[in-house]
């Protein structure tokens, strides 16, 4: 029993000097609620080094008794507690050892073992040797740990297991210095190598601009000769052309003057040949109204003599006819007599005819009649009146034969118009049903079409509004993009600064880079630092700053002079330093006056500069430094306003302290001594707009975005098709949007014709469909009809015959005598035989008496005709009309005649007015050929005014040009060489023509003075030589340079046009001495148009390109010393990042040899408490249910480093799913960490283990679980148990109980031995303890890890056959009644002595 006895004097609820024991292998301490059970397992931890805040006290004091009642002073001073823990050690003879600590009133406490005091070092060291690990808490489980064990975090458990494995000792030692050193040599070697990289990038840089400087030389000399031959080859051809074109022009005026003479010559013979023809115009009016007139005259005659002409003709025609009809008339009369012959003579043979044809019928009879009996023509005569006589006797019975006939041919017309009918209507119904069948067909195909051409042209339309919607947005975007583009260009143009100031920018910033590497203290520019909260204050808080904006903000004075002997060695230049150490700002009391001061406007005119400015609190004193108090204000007003009303509304301004440093918005400024300066230069605006140059760069970035937008919209726009041939066509939304309403186009008009052709369709369907139906009902309808016609032809037939025999027997009532008396029996075939020949003879017969008729009448026409009257009444009549023909033809001669002669009139007035034409015609050519000539004269007249005025205007270009020229060769000081002797006549030429200039005598004699001065006055000679540029002196150097050849007379006119201007004549003079020798021959020679637009933009571009060379070279003379010192400075360095790299490597080796020691501790430990919990979770979770338990395991986040992570610890109860531990219940929560407590207290087992009310959150079965566990472990370690369940204590060894005396209000202890009652028990635990004792005694302390392992496995094995809940064998359970009751007894009689 490692734990015998406690001695507890004035502990807590332990008053006086009490012994508590003894304690056995598995002892429970029970007791009501508020007994002092807790105080027990308080006094416990307290021995064993556990601190007073987690024993439920404030402080040390707390944990002494403090008896009932009033205590006095004195009293409470001497009240002091102690706590000893007597502990027997089984590895050395069970040697008796006291722990002992003690508390005096004022709560001081001191740590004593066997009696003498020691030091919190020295007794947790002996605490360490028997087993218990203050940190770790190996050996005790307050009440409420087990649940915080189970809601421990990842992070929790790793500090828990560092502490059990001894880990943590390492974190807070070696482990954190090594880690320390590690990290400063990564930090200096990773320094080291900015530096070294930092040097070669500067050598780099040096090197780069000595050989920029070459480049930079190189290319002015170069750019010099190029403007040279450019100018001499402009100046050269203009001079040349000016001379050519005044000499044009001067041939040009003597050719005008002799062009105005010819003119007025030709203006007067004009004037003369307009006289001539006007007089020559005049005759011919006359002229033509005389042969108007006859001519009128003429045609007044003309139509009288045409009547008569027609008369004539007409009296010719009726005389013709008359002198016809007398001789008609006497031929008739003359041939009369032959014409009665001729009568007589016909009739007598058509008499004769009539006779021969009754002889040719009477023969015929005779032959007909051999064979039956012949009728006379008496008998015929007779025979027709008796045929007559039954004709009429028939008639009633034939005319109901003919109605029968015609009812008969009616019915079977009508029947045979049925049938044709019927035919044709079935024919038109085959008709129909082909048509029908057609057109439904073709009804399909067209309402397919439609419905085809519908969804085309709904594709098409949607695709035309897509494309359309497409273009708009793209159009749209375009516009946008371009007008967004052209804002932001021209902001860009508006912010554009020199390039050589960027240059010089960008090295400053280089500078400053170069320095922030060297020295960290180096935080950059004030102006890179801050920026004002709104762009109207650029201005002004550039100007309230001044210079203090552009000086380097440092950490401290001593940086500032390091920084000031870096530039000074590097000769990079000159810089301001503000020292953050050492700058002096406005008192905060100042600040705060003058800010209410402000604030008080209600205009809000008034604001501090400081306040305006947004910056980074490390650099606001830089800022404070630099702007000071200043106040910036709306206008100068308003700054007057609260530098000078305010100063007097305070008291006259007596003093520092009234004084206020205004700054517009404008830039003007009112000092604090009351001085006002105002404007702004071109610098300030320039430094003003330095905060721009971020927003200028996010500018740049947005316009090339946009530029490449765009360039996406361009390239989306249109897209690439085949066409032509085999060719590329570009086709865009345009081309795309025509063509698709084309198509739309198409596709309506033929969804249009489509549906008139459905609509015609349909309307043919329904006509052929109605026809079809139509026809099949009137085919029904025919065929009954012609079925009811059929039946009346038939009855129409049987009349008919009846009909016929009536007719038969009415006639043969009137033949039969006939018959009879003749003997011919058969009249019928008596008419078929000669019915053909009478006729014949009776046709005949007729004829021939019609025709004799017609010969007797005109046979007595002609005998009663006379031809006397006629004849007489023809030759009067011819006679008369003639009379008058002759008449008329004598009218009409006298007409003809008076013609004649009025013809005759207008033949010579003709003739007259076309010799007047003619003269008209020749002096109207005269006029035109003058005209021409004069035509000409003013033609050619304004063709050299037209060149006059071409040459002059080109002269006053080429002048202009050639004074633009020479203004610009001296404005781009270009050298031109001049000819010798230029010097003198320009001074003599300027003398005469404008007289001594004032100065100018001084300036030559300065001039004169540089010829005999010395070579070291030439940085003074070059100051006044610009001297005199800025006063705008002309002239040639005496070197022959071509600086000033022209003074700057901008404010005066030039008029070009002006041959002696005198500035017309200043820049010939000066082209004149430009010596041209040094021209190239082949650059005189004079080019066409394109020729020479090409040879410009050569020379142009050429001067660019260089220009543009010599602009982005920045050279520094200096580079090749700063070069050397600089590649010194690299090996220096490379020598230091080698030692520094050497450092690292060792300190990191280092590291990781104390960070895998560190982590093989936690390692071995987390393996050895895994593999435990796994063991003991199983066996505190098998039963008779489960034989196989459960299943509890840790893991690591971080298996290498383990201590950097987490501890995952992850229980399942048998038949659950795997759950975290927040979702487990608190009984299986408890068991899972009891689990884990056994499984560290395994690694690292301590003599004892003290717990308090682990029991509290289990059931029955899970405490006896535990308790048996416990039970069986009792062997291998101590377990002291404060628990309130039966089931726990019963199967105790002892019992301590714990009761509160009243009187005292003082815990008392009783103890009662629990291994009397069972002797079975007691001798196997004696005997085992015996085992155990031994093997103890045996084994070193470092093989205790491997007896609690096998203490593992013999305990799983006992409580796999001895624990188990309702599964005991009988037997086992009486004896455990047995035992349980005789416990019960002992409990109940130590709680009466109680």
């Amino acid at each position: 029993m490692p734990v015998t006895y406690l001695e507890l004097e004035n502990f807590k609820s332990y008053a006086g000097l009490q012994r508590i024991g003894p304690f056995h292998d598995f002892t429970c301490v029970v007791g009501p609620n508020g007994a002092g059970k807790s105080n027990l397992m308080d006094a416990i931890s307290f021995i064993l080094g556990v601190q007073s805040r987690d024993l439920r006290s404030q402080q040390m004091k707390d944990l002494v008794f403090r008896p009932p009642g009033q205590v006095t002073a004195a009293a409470a001073r001497k009240l002091k507690a102690s706590a000893t823990l007597i502990y027997e050690d089984p590895y050395n003879d069970n040697r008796e050892m006291r722990f002992t600590r003690t508390i005096s009133a004022a709560g001081v406490g001191e740590y004593k073992v066997d009696g003498s005091a020691v030091s919190y070092k020295e007794y947790e060291d002996a605490l360490g040797e028997i087993g218990v690990l203050i940190k770790a808490r190996n050996f005790l489980v307050f009440q409420g740990d087990v649940e915080s064990i189970a809601r421990k975090t990842p992070k929790q458990l790793v500090e828990m297991f560092e502490n059990i494995s001894g880990s943590a000792e390492m974190a807070t030692e070696e482990y954190s210095e090594a880690l320390k050193a590690k990290e400063e040599a990564e930090k200096q070697t990773v320094f080291l190598h900015n530096k070294l990289r930092g040097f070669k990038t500067e050598r780099r840089g040096l090197k780069e601009q000595k050989e920029e400087a070459e480049r930079f030389n190189a290319a002015l000399q170069k750019k010099a000769d190029v403007q040279t031959d450019f100018f001499l080859w402009q100046l050269y051809h203009i001079h040349r052309d000016i001379q050519e074109r005044e000499e044009t022009t001067d041939d040009l005026k003597t050719e005008q003057e002799e062009a105005n003479e010819a003119e007025a010559e030709k203006a007067a013979a004009l004037r003369d040949a307009k006289k001539q023809a006007s007089t020559v115009r005049r005759q011919g009016t006359k002229a033509e109204k005389n042969r108007v007139k006859i001519a009128s005259e003429v045609d007044k005659l003309q139509p009288s003599a045409i009547k008569s002409t027609e008369e004539i003709k007409k009296l010719k025609k009726q005389v013709a006819a008359d002198e016809k009809a007398v001789t008609k008339v006497k031929n008739q009369a003359a041939t009369h007599g032959k014409t009665l012959e001729d009568l007589e003579t016909e009739i007598e043979d058509y008499t004769e005819t009539e006779q021969q044809l009754q002889e040719e019928y009477e023969e015929a009879k005779q032959q007909a009649g051999e064979g039956t009996a012949s009728l006379t023509e008496e008998q015929e005569t007779e025979y027709e009146k008796v045929k007559e006589a039954a004709a009429v006797a028939a008639a009633k019975p034939r005319q109901a034969l003919n109605r029968a006939n015609r009812t008969l041919e009616s019915a079977r017309a009508k029947a045979a118009s049925l049938s044709a009918e019927l035919d044709e209507v079935k024919t038109r119904k085959e008709e129909a049903a082909e048509k029908v069948t057609e057109l439904s067909d073709r009804e399909a195909k067209l309402t397919q079409n439609m419905a085809k051409t519908k969804t085309d042209l709904q594709g098409a339309e949607k695709e035309l509004q897509e494309v359309q919607k497409s273009s708009q947005e793209a159009q749209v975007s375009k516009e946008k993009i371009d007008a967004e583009l052209e804002q932001i260009n021209k902001n860009l143009r508006e912010a554009k600064d020199s390039r050589r100031k960027g240059k010089d920018e960008e090295r400053l910033q280089q500078a400053i880079a170069s320095l922030k590497r060297h020295f960290p203290g180096v935080q950059g520019r004030l102006v890179d630092l801050c920026r004002p909260t709104q762009r109207r204050f650029n201005l002004s808080v550039t100007v309230a700053a001044g210079k203090d904006m552009d000086a380097i903000v440092v950490d401290t004075k001593t940086t500032g002079f390091e920084c000031i002997r870096y530039l000074r060695e590097h000769r990079i230049g000159t810089a301001t330093f503000l020292p953050m150490d050492t700058l002096k700002v406005p008192t905060p009391a100042s600040t705060d006056r003058l800010r209410a001061m402000c604030e008080q406007d209600g205009n809000s005119r008034f604001r501090l500069a400081v306040d305006v400015i947004a910056c980074d609190d490390s650099v606001r004193k830089a800022v404070q430094y630099a702007v000071g108090n200043a106040v910036v204000c709306d206008d100068l007003d308003s700054a007057r306003e609260i530098c000078f009303t305010s100063r007097n509304r305070r008291g006259g301004g007596g003093g520092d302290q009234a004084r206020i440093k205004a700054v517009t918005l404008g830039g003007a400024v009112i000092s604090k001594a009351g001085t006002m300066t105002g404007g702004v230069t071109k610098d300030d605006t320039s430094r003003a707009g330095r905060w721009d140059d971020q927003a200028m760069q996010k500018l740049r970035e947005r316009k090339e975005e946009l530029e490449a937008e765009r360039a996406e919209l361009d390239n989306s726009a249109g897209r690439t098709t085949r066409g032509g041939r085999g060719g590329n066509r570009r086709e865009g939304h345009a081309s795309r949007i025509e063509e698709l309403r084309n198509n739309i186009g198409n596709l309506r008009n033929r969804s249009q014709y489509a549906r008139s052709d459905l609509l015609y369709t349909k309307t043919k369907l329904a006509e052929q469909s109605s026809l079809l139906s139509s026809a099949t009902k009137q085919i029904e309808k025919l065929e009954k009809d012609l079925d009811k016609a059929e039946k009346a032809v038939e009855t129409a037939n049987d009349k008919v015959e009846a009909a016929k025999q009536q007719v038969k027997d009415a006639e043969e009532e009137h033949f039969r005598p006939f018959r009879e008396a003749t003997g011919v029996s058969d009249f019928r075939q008596y008419d078929e035989i000669m019915g053909k020949k009478r006729e014949e003879y009776q046709k005949k017969r007729r004829a021939v008496r019609e025709h004799l008729v017609k010969l007797t009448e005109k046979k007595a026409y002609e005998d009663k005709r006379d031809f006397d009257q006629p004849l007489a009444k023809a030759e009067k009549r011819l006679k008369d009309r003639k009379a008058k023909l002759k008449e008329s033809e004598e009218r009409e001669e006298e007409l003809l005649e008076q013609i004649a002669d009025k013809k005759a009139s207008l033949a010579n007035a003709e003739d007259d007015l076309k010799e007047v034409q003619e003269r008209e015609k020749e002096q109207d050519g005269l006029v035109r050929e003058t005209q021409k000539e004069h035509s000409e004269a003013q033609a050619e007249q304004l063709r050299i005014q037209k060149a006059i005025n071409t040459e002059t205007g080109a002269l006053e270009r080429l002048r202009g040009k050639l004074h633009e020229t020479l203004q610009k060769a001296r404005v781009d000081e270009v050298e031109l060489p001049l000819t010798r002797g230029s010097d003198d006549e320009e001074d003599e030429d300027e003398e005469e023509e404008s007289g001594p200039a004032p100065g100018s005598g001084s300036q030559r004699r300065k001039r004169k003075g540089r010829k005999r001065g010395s070579n070291d006055d030439n940085e003074e000679d070059e100051d006044e030589e610009m001297e005199e540029a800025a006063s705008g002196s002309g002239g040639a150097s005496s070197d022959g340079r071509f600086s000033n050849l022209m003074s700057q007379e901008s404010n005066l006119s030039t008029h070009f046009s002006q041959r002696d201007d005198v500035k017309v004549i200043k820049d010939r003079k000066d082209a004149g001495r430009v010596d041209f020798e040094q021209l190239d021959r082949k650059l005189r020679k004079r080019l066409s148009d394109r020729d020479e637009k090409n040879l410009r933009k050569e020379f142009e571009d050429q001067i660019n390109k260089l220009a543009a060379q010599i602009e982005g070279l920045s050279p520094n003379l200096r580079a090749s010393d700063q070069f050397d010192t600089c590649t010194e400075r690299v090996k220096e360095s490379d020598n230091e990042f080698t030692d520094a790299k050497t450092k690292s490597r060792d300190a990191t080796t280092t590291f990781n040899k104390i960070r895998t020691a560190r982590a093989k501790k936690f390692n071995d430990a987390f393996n050895h408490i895994d593999e435990a919990l796994k063991t003991i979770y199983t066996d505190m979770t098998k039963s008779s249910k489960h034989p196989l338990g459960g299943n509890a395991y840790l893991s690591l986040d971080d298996s290498e480093e383990p201590f950097k992570g987490g501890v995952k610890f992850n229980a399942m109860p048998p038949m659950k799913r795997f759950r975290d531990m927040e979702q487990l219940s608190g009984g299986e929560k408890t068991v899972a960490a009891l689990s884990l407590l056994f499984a560290i207290h395994s690694y690292r087992p301590a003599p004892f283990f003290v717990m308090d009310e682990v029991d509290a959150a289990l059931d029955n079965v899970n405490v006896l679980k535990v308790c048996n566990y416990i039970k069986q472990r009792s062997g291998d370690f101590q377990c002291i148990v404060i628990s309130l369940k039966d089931m726990f204590y019963e199967r105790s060894q002892g019992l301590i109980g714990i009761c509160r005396d009243v009187g005292t209000n003082a815990s008392q202890s009783l103890t009662l031995d629990l291994t009397k009652f069972d002797k079975n028990e007691t001798s196997a635990n004696d005997s085992r303890r015996v085992s155990t004792a031994s093997s103890r005694k045996s084994s070193a302390s470092s093989s205790r890890k491997s007896s609690a392992s096998s203490s593992h496995k013999r305990g799983r094995s006992s409580i796999a056959d001895e624990t188990t809940t309702s599964g005991r064998t009988r037997e086992t359970t009486r004896s455990s009644k047995r035992q349980r009751g005789g416990r019960k007894s002992a409990a109940a009689a130590a709680s009466a002595d109680e």
